[in-house]
């Protein structure tokens, strides 16, 4: 995953935690606006989160955003 998304997804991880607590749970659609504005980066996110990592739909933020700091 391209490093600066890496870090913008880390980024909203963060806010999300911060807004709503540790508990707080997210799917990879969080990521991005309620458009269709960057087929290609949605794409590598749900094979990251689907396919890689087999995670389910929702998960919490802050095992997405642990996994995403360690390189995962």
């Amino acid at each position: 995953m391209d490093v600066t998304f890496r870090a913008k997804f880390i980024d909203i991880c963060s806010q999300k935690i911060a807004a709503k607590g540790d508990n707080v749970g997210l799917s990879f659609y969080a990521f991005f606006a309620n458009k269709n504005d960057q087929p290609a980066l949605l794409m590598e996110m749900a094979t990251w989160w689907i396919q890689i990592h087999q995670l389910d739909h929702f998960e919490k933020a802050l095992k997405i955003k642990t996994m995403l700091e360690k390189g995962l």
